[in-house]
């Protein structure tokens, strides 16, 4: 043995690499069975060699390494083991106060959360904590790791040297386990190893660095076991920049253990970290709690800085920025120093300390926590700076979380957001009506409700499509009609179905039955409109008798239930809902609630959960807000006919509400229903409706006429799942900059002004693409969709008294919408020749007679058809509109993506500037959106460009306009921003999905042509034309079931036969305006659009 051992001796002299190399050829020793318990013995002799203090650091000194006893004085383990015996090498970190005082605070907690526990230690060293964890708490597993190789080595000798007694011999515990079934070191990246290897842990422990490394090109080094001494042993010192926004204060790699450990911890894991205190508590503890994590502090002490760690990094971070890392003059100090002066003070021999703490932290909510970071971690890292995740009050929390957790689920399961349904998502209307039966025992499904975009919207559009002579609206609901409503005076008489000149007339009423009802008496109103007092909600007494007395001179009832509405798992009922568990809602009445997250008092309805308060007490105080503004309504009605002219006007006034508005309170409802068994009651029997009104109020001949003749969306189909070529809305994959901006607007806090102020790069956006001006004069109007400004400037046309005039060829639900809103129409027609285009001649013939025209042209990319127009077309376009004093509304909602041509765009600041001074009365609007420039399907948002103040007067008139919520405008915000670079991302999908669309388009035109289709060349866009030329005059039977449909193909019933025959829907001539042709949307996913070339192709097969 003596021999043996003055021959390590003399091995491990020359060099600590060739120490190290001894070393490790013990550990193979200790590996092998046979040649194990010799291997222990020597290290014992080896041990008491040195066993002295003095003998010990002359060890390190002369044969570069040393083995030492741990005491571990606060326990004794099964032993009765008070130490722990321990090898360390220079290259590794070796145990000082800074691991000691990370023990003291594991100790905090008591032995049982390791019991039986799976445990990672980060940052292991030699070993020794993972050792004592396992040796005191008896975990199940301990794995300990380090980047380090060496350090791995070392923990293995150190585990086998305190896993068999001197001689050799296993030591077992109480279980009849050693330490060797108990730990294991691995070689790891913080927890790459355990991510790796699909390890879930219960416990998390790391003592890792926390001081960014002077010489940041040190840390670029591959780290190998064949690594310099003072490489390696560096990384138990400095960490390197790790792109996450502590970095800035040298907790970078805290961050990243913290993410990383989010991912393979158990829902209901601990994690425990050693923190220096030198960024700051406040710091410290903001890591954890912006990512979602309840945070405690263990245990707190001062430890003198380490004199091998340079803090010259933190001088440098204290240079360029605010910030001050806080030390001490030695042990005994209490007034904290800045780095730059500790720096100083240690350079001048003097002993710097800091404050060290101890963290353990566990998530809040789990699985959502965890579903948040799963998504950020799949190429939306930068995020991660943004995310927050602390709240003072756990109910916004409760909130929150889970809908970020819904949120990244739906964008990281879907490439696109999905088609829904004009008048709601039908997820979200199940999730309405089962809340419904679920805590009000109110029968309801999803075709008993209809979403708006907001309360105000669904008051207004129910108004416009009963346009009755008269309606009463409670004061407090009445505020954002339209202004000509409320000073009209024609509430008299007038032929029924027609209008009369102001519209419809609307009386404010207070909101009290008793006042309520005498108005009714007297003016005998064809709608009426109103709230509930709080005193009279209570009970359904006053609801009834407003129910009765409507029913009796055949008017309309809309109660809006708002104020009383709660979102709780213990709601309190009002007497509108407790009528309703118990009756039929009246065929007249529809039920109006509006979802509204700011309002205090009357403004909104309550929102709680398990008794909290998520919005307003009695008293207007606020308990939580989340996301101000963000509206959703909804309209219940039992009544089909109603149901369904909701929806079509929902689709022609409004397009659809936000998808992601739908998300965040359907997750609401989601979380108040999850938990909830099924049918776990039966719903009582209720009472149908006791007489029903002799002649109630319809809907106006016109609007009915208008709403049966426009070629809407259909929402469902018995005989197959409906493909979709009949919307103007993008499906195709949403770009990563999209996903992480609209995440990134809902992860965010304290938002400023200026990060959600669009107008500048909206101003940018249209000068550079289309050369528009804009001046002081000028007013930018932003909506939730491009659908709601037009319809808003249809209205200023009816209230000048002009005329709307489209090129046939125009979008067919705008002019089914202006055709809705009663305005007066003009065809303008355009020519084969041309490709369906405006030309001066055609344009000039059409309005030179037509006395205060509006025209409507679609650029440059022109919807449906595709084409362009050029910048000279346009600029010749625009002078004949001057020359008639016309009103030009210029929609570029549609443009963006040009495929087969070299367009390069508009400039058409000379032309404009000179006709506004030339011509007074012309006028230019310029409509707009992102959904193709951006490719943000789903994102709704639609802006206006109005240069002529009178218009913006009359615009302004029409109040209840649905406004981007604040989120939405960051979202914009950010993609702008990201436009401006021109570099990136979002400029290569941009381009990618130009190259892309191309394919496609090339694609459709040899099918449709294929299948006997003539198609019109295209441009640009998402949409092009064709016509089915060999098809027409043809005939097709379908045999469904026991019906067989038997059509001879024409204008008017190729759409149907087309969806009935293979359920594909498309938008026929009538939608168009140019007879015969009919338009496809190209912008599906793919399987969408592979369906979509198959159901032409059968279509096809089918025609005899």
């Amino acid at each position: 043995m003596g021999v043996v051992m003055e021959d390590f001796l003399k091995q491990c002299q020359h060099s600590g690499d060739a120490a190290y190399t001894a070393i490790r050829s013990l550990l193979e020793r200790l590996e092998d069975p046979t040649t194990r318990t010799d291997a222990r013995i020597f290290l014992s002799e080896l041990h008491k060699r040195f066993h002295s203090k003095e003998a010990s650091l002359s060890c390190l000194q002369t044969y570069h390494f040393q083995i030492q006893d741990i005491y571990l004085e606060q326990y004794e383990g099964f032993l009765k083991r008070r130490k722990l015996t321990m090898m360390v090498i220079p290259s590794i970190f070796m145990p000082e106060d800074w691991s000691f005082t990370f023990y003291e605070g594991i100790n905090r907690h008591p032995d049982s959360i390791f019991k039986d526990r799976t445990v990672a230690e980060l940052g292991c060293g030699n070993g020794w904590i993972s050792i004592a964890i396992a040796e005191k708490c008896s975990p199940l597993k301990v794995y300990g790791l380090d980047i380090n190789p060496r350090a791995v080595k070392i923990s293995w000798i150190n585990l086998y040297m305190n896993a068999l007694d001197e001689k050799g011999n296993p030591i077992y515990d109480e279980e009849n386990k050693t330490l060797l079934d108990r730990v294991e070191f691995h070689e790891s990246d913080l927890l790459s190893y355990c991510r790796d290897n699909h390890i879930e842990l219960e416990r998390i422990v790391g003592c890792i660095p926390q001081i960014l490394n002077p010489n940041p090109d040190a840390m670029s080094k591959m780290v190998t076991e064949n690594a310099s001494e003072e490489f390696l042993h560096s990384l138990s010192n400095y960490c390197a920049l790790q792109g996450f926004v502590e970095d800035q204060f040298g907790l970078g790699l805290i961050a990243r253990a913290v993410e990383e450990g989010i991912s393979v911890i158990k829902p209901l894991g601990i994690m425990i970290f050693n923190m220096g205190g030198r960024p700051g508590q406040a710091v410290c503890r903001r890591l954890f709690e912006r990512r979602g994590l309840r945070v405690d502090q263990l245990w707190q002490t001062k430890v003198l800085q380490a004199a091998d760690t340079d803090i010259s990094a933190l001088v440098e971070i204290e240079k360029n920025s605010p910030h001050r890392f806080e030390f001490f003059m030695g042990l005994a100090g209490d007034q904290p120093i800045c780095a730059r002066t500790a720096w100083a003070y240690a350079k001048a021999g003097g002993r710097i300390s800091h404050a060290l703490s101890v963290y353990s932290c566990q998530l809040r909510q789990p699985n959502q926590v965890k579903e948040i970071f799963e998504f950020l971690k799949n190429g939306f890292h930068d995020i991660s700076s943004s995310l927050d995740l602390s709240f003072q009050d756990d109910s916004v929390a409760d909130e929150k979380i889970p809908f970020l957790a819904y949120l990244a689920s739906v964008l990281k399961k879907n490439s696109f957001l999905p088609y829904e349904p004009p008048a709601g998502s039908r997820r979200f209307r199940n999730l309405i009506s089962g809340f419904m039966r679920t805590y009000h025992h109110i029968p309801l499904t999803a075709d008993n409700v209809v979403v708006f975009p907001s309360r105000t919207v669904a008051i207004e559009s129910s108004l416009r499509l009963l346009s009755p002579r008269l309606a009463i609206v409670d004061e407090q609901l009445s505020r954002n009609l339209p202004k000509q409503w409320l000073t009209s005076l024609n509430v008299g008489k007038t032929e029924s179905g027609k209008h009369s000149v102001g519209g419809v007339a609307v009386i404010e009423a207070p909101r009290q039955s008793d006042s309520m009802v005498e108005l009714i008496r007297k003016l005998k109103p064809e709608v009426v409109v109103t709230g509930m007092a709080q005193f009279e909600s209570v009970t359904s007494s006053a609801f009834e008798r407003l129910a009765d007395i409507t029913r009796e001179i055949g008017c309309r009832l809309f109660v809006d239930i708002s104020d009383h509405f709660e979102l709780s798992s213990l709601p309190s009922s009002n007497g509108v809902l407790k009528y309703l568990a118990g009756n039929v809602l009246p065929s007249h009445v529809a039920i109006v609630c509006g979802l509204l997250k700011n309002q205090c008092g009357s403004e909104s309805p309550v929102y709680t959960h398990s008794s909290i308060s998520y919005l307003t007490l009695g008293n207007g105080l606020m308990v939580a807000w989340v996301y101000s503004d963000l509206e959703v309504a909804f309209v219940i009605s039992e009544e089909e006919a109603m149901f369904k002219a909701l929806c079509k006007t929902v689709e022609l006034l409004q397009g659809n509400s936000s998808v992601i508005s739908q998300y965040y309170y359907g997750c609401l409802f989601h979380e108040l229903l999850a938990f909830q068994l099924a049918d776990r009651h039966s719903l009582p029997e209720r009472s149908v409706e006791k007489t029903r009104a002799f002649e109630v109020n319809g809907f106006s001949s016109s609007a009915i006429s208008r709403l049966d003749h426009a070629e809407l969306a259909v929402n469902e189909f018995d005989e197959f799942p409906v493909v979709h070529m009949d919307v103007n809305q993008i499906f195709l994959p949403i770009t990563t900059p999209v996903k992480a901006s609209i995440f990134e607007s809902f992860a965010r806090q304290n938002v400023s002004d200026s990060e959600t102020d669009i107008t500048s790069g909206i101003r940018e956006m249209i000068s550079t693409s289309y050369g528009f001006p804009s001046d002081s004069n000028s007013e930018f109007i932003y909506a939730d969709s491009t659908v709601a400004l037009f319809n808003k400037l249809v209205l200023c046309c009816i209230q000048e008294g002009g005329t709307m005039c489209f090129p046939t060829g125009s979008n067919g639900n705008y002019l089914s919408a202006a055709k809705f809103l009663n305005a007066k129409i003009a065809n303008i027609p355009t020519n084969p020749e041309v490709g369906y285009k405006l030309t001066e001649k055609t344009l000039a013939g059409a309005v030179e007679n037509i006395n205060k025209p509006w025209v409507y042209i679609s650029g440059p990319t022109i919807c449906p058809t595709g084409l362009l127009y050029s910048n000279e077309e346009i600029n010749k376009l625009l002078l004949v509109c001057a020359k008639f004093g016309a009103t030009v509304i210029l929609d570029t909602s549609f443009s963006g993506v040009e495929f087969n041509s070299a367009f390069e765009g508009w400039n058409l600041t000379g032309t404009l500037e000179k006709l506004s001074s030339a011509h007074p009365n012309f006028c230019t609007a310029l409509l707009g959106g992102l959904f193709s420039k951006m490719l943000t399907g789903g994102i709704k948002f639609g802006y206006l460009l109005i240069n002529q103040p009178s218009l913006i007067e009359t615009f302004h008139s029409f109040a209840g306009l649905s406004k981007p919520h604040r989120t939405i405008k960051y979202t914009v915000k950010k993609l702008l921003d990201l436009k401006d670079q021109r570099t990136g991302d979002l400029l290569n999908s941009t381009y990618e999905l130009t190259e892309f669309l191309a394919g496609r388009y090339k694609q459709l035109k040899q099918r449709l042509e294929a299948c006997g289709w003539e198609v019109l060349e295209a441009q640009a866009g998402v949409s092009i034309i064709a016509k089915p030329s060999t098809l027409l005059g043809k005939t097709i039977k379908i045999k469904k079931g026991e019906s067989t449909y038997e059509f001879k193909l024409d204008d008017s019933n190729v759409r149907e036969a087309m969806l009935r025959a293979t359920g594909l829907c498309i938008n026929s001539a009538s939608w168009t305006g140019i007879p015969g042709y009919c338009c496809f949307t190209m912008a599906l996913d793919n399987s969408d659009f592979e369906r979509s070339l198959e159901c032409i192709s059968n279509f096809k097969s089918l025609v005899c």
